[in-house]
């Protein structure tokens, strides 16, 4: 097995204090560069395309651009946005916004909050980002297979005001299983559904990076990652720099830097990102890795170009702080989820959005029968204006990145490891961990609680959470 990198987009803007004139992707001279103007109207179309890895040709993905990588969007923080979305896919579709507070109505999460898109149907979302940071998009029916085959894509909710960045590049982690000829292995197996991240033996995992230099977007894989299964272990370079923003928004608390020794866990669905200096010297390499058990590998290459910007990492300053209103821990009820493997469960019936023959896992011991099953009740039902804290225990030995649709939640303790202060919407339950989330229940709706692992989603470990 090997790793294959492109690098997507170069930006111009902001989260990099660039100690050269600028940096360059290596290996990505000439690539196209795109401008997307925040507010404006967006149109996506999904469709069956190609795309070269290397030199080779692969077929069969799903893509919203013709052999090209994923669009980054760009959203402005408190302007209203439209993005119509066509589903070109013979299968149904949805369109879900990773991460973003917004009415429940826009979310995306088939027969929850919409009925499927048809082919060649068009379903219009608008709302208004209140969160500046760090998002992505992914369809939400269909999932497996759709997120599988590539559509998946990085959005970024832009500051009310510039920020003094002198780059900023996404980097869009996302894994295929590929054949040594490039052609695409099944992206479903029982056995990869039991664990956690799918085996392999005999093929080789492209990975489409998409660099953002200071805020990394891992779908999964979202450094953001819009994968769907993988579980990165990432490792920066040695040059001053830091965490700046988890998962859309600025941190509390520092972050270490992470090291081969320490590196960073970064799941499907999870964003970081991160501002760093630039080599003073021109053609000075900056490398990005991950680990394969305790082998690294190279995940990014950025080289400085131009002349030295004589920057330096005091002269970063901290991102303006998202506004909304905190969970008040005082007076939180308290309410236990319990994250595991299931004792019961034939399959579940997402009705057009395809159904599974297997059911491994649960919350509460009660495996998600499926999004098309009428009457199923809410995993907990919150009042508005109500703080909580949810109690979770993972009593599997996988790891489970959950995630709430809707709403953001705080980490306040562990009974394995600290966890630094951040707002978050997307937590990587360790094995045998018990954590404990601070939520404001403050957006009224149903609201998909689910592991992002979606062979893990798709077998049973979902739900939703009721603001009522």
């Amino acid at each position: 097995m090997r790793s294959l990198f492109e690098t997507e987009r170069l930006f111009k803007r902001r989260e990099i204090l660039a100690g050269a004139g600028g940096l360059a992707l290596a290996g990505t001279a000439g690539a196209k560069a795109l401008f997307a103007e925040p507010d404006r109207h967006f149109r996506l179309r999904s469709r069956m395309t190609s795309y070269a890895f290397g030199e080779v040709v692969t077929r069969g993905l799903v893509r919203s651009e013709d052999n090209a990588l994923p669009r980054v969007l760009r959203l402005r923080q408190g302007k209203p946005a439209i993005i119509d979305y066509t589903n070109g896919l013979e299968d149904y579709s949805t369109m879900h916004w990773h991460g973003i507070r917004l009415p429940n109505a826009m979310d995306g999460f088939p027969y929850l909050t919409q009925f499927p898109i048809g082919q060649n149907e068009t379903f219009r979302y608008e709302f208004t980002p209140p969160d500046a940071g760090t998002y992505w998009y992914h369809p939400h029916c269909m999932t497996m297979s759709q997120m599988a085959l590539g559509l998946t894509g990085i959005l970024i909710v832009e500051e009310a005001d510039d920020l003094s960045f002198d780059a900023d590049i996404p980097l869009n982690l996302k894994d295929f299983r590929l054949t040594e000829d490039r052609s695409v292995l099944p992206y479903f197996t029982a056995r990869g559904a039991w664990r956690y991240l799918r085996q392999c033996t005999n093929s080789k995992l492209a990975t489409v990076a998409c660099l953002r230099c200071a805020r990394w977007r891992t779908d999964p894989i979202a450094l953001r990652g819009t994968d769907t299964t993988r579980v990165h272990k990432l490792v920066f370079p040695d040059v001053p720099g830091q965490i700046i923003a988890w998962d859309g928004h600025p941190i509390e608390e520092a972050i270490l830097w992470p090291t081969i020794e320490a590196p960073l866990l970064l799941g499907p669905g999870q964003r970081v990102d991160v501002a760093f200096v630039a080599p003073a010297r021109e053609g000075q390499e900056v490398v990005f890795t991950g680990l394969l058990g305790r082998t690294p590998f190279v995940v990014a290459k950025m080289r400085a170009i131009g002349q030295d910007l004589q920057r330096a990492k005091d002269d970063l300053q901290p991102l303006p702080r998202n506004s909304f209103e905190k969970p008040d821990i005082e007076a939180a009820i308290i309410q236990e989820i319990v994250v595991g493997r299931t004792p019961k469960g034939d399959g579940t019936n997402n009705g057009l959005c395809g159904t599974f023959d297997y059911i491994f896992w649960s919350i509460n011991r009660n495996p998600w029968p499926g999004d098309a099953v009428e009457g199923t009740g809410p995993v907990l039902t919150m009042h508005q204006g109500q703080s909580y804290i949810l109690r979770m225990r993972n009593e599997s030995p996988n790891l489970h990145p959950i995630h709430l649709h809707g709403l953001v939640f705080k980490p306040i303790r562990s009974n394995l490891r600290h966890i630094p202060a951040y707002f978050t919407d997307t937590l990587l339950l360790l094995k045998d961990e018990i954590v404990d989330i601070a939520v404001l229940a403050d957006n009224p709706g149903d609201w998909a609680f689910h592991c992002h692992v979606i062979e893990h989603q798709k077998t049973g470990l979902s739900g939703y959470i009721r603001v009522v």
